[in-house]
């Protein structure tokens, strides 16, 4: 009999707990309690909450705007990077196809979405970003190593979702274009 009820005085009533019950109650109180103080440390001192310095544009008329109205890769002077990938994503397809890029340079992808929310990974990487409507996303990375790599959409888009794919192409820097 987990309670009790004590009846000693007359019209009063008071439950009693068992001793494993209050440990239980004490528990899951000072977890909650230390779940919620390593959230706010995580959200506020760490800042590890919505970014709102993003670069932002009307996704409605994105194609307008630079650079996405010249998607590819463009070669770059005077940055920190060799090169900048401009990347537009819509309804199921990612608009360069195909990118090419030499192995060893400093690239800087510039991505967003026309339409939807779409993911942009490259496999066997560590390029991977999220594509959302209206904002700007940027990823700077050095290419280590040679090969083709599929560059996939990992955020569920609709029903063409399973054939957004791309290529990225690291070929030595005498054969790239």
């Amino acid at each position: 009999m987990p309670r009790q009820i004590d009846s000693t005085k007359k019209g009063q009533r008071h439950m009693h707990l068992h001793k494993y019950e209050k440990y239980w109650l004490v528990f899951g109180v000072t977890t909650l309690v230390a779940f919620l103080i390593i959230l706010g440390i995580g959200a506020f001192h760490q800042g590890s909450h919505p970014n709102n310095g993003k670069k932002t544009l009307d996704y409605e008329k994105v194609k307008e705007f630079a650079p996405f109205d010249n998607p590819g890769v463009h070669k770059v002077e005077g940055k920190d990077w060799d090169y900048e990938v401009v990347v537009l994503a819509s309804a199921f397809n990612y608009n360069p196809p195909e990118i090419e890029v030499p192995l060893g340079a400093k690239v800087k992808f510039i991505a967003t979405s026309a339409d939807v929310m779409h993911g942009f990974e490259v496999a066997g990487t560590n390029i991977n970003m999220m594509l959302e409507p209206g904002y700007i996303s940027e990823y700077v990375t050095t290419v280590n190593k040679e090969g083709e790599f599929l560059i996939v959409c990992n955020e569920y888009c609709g029903t063409g979702h399973t054939m957004m794919h791309s290529m990225l192409k690291v070929v030595k820097p005498n054969e790239s274009q």
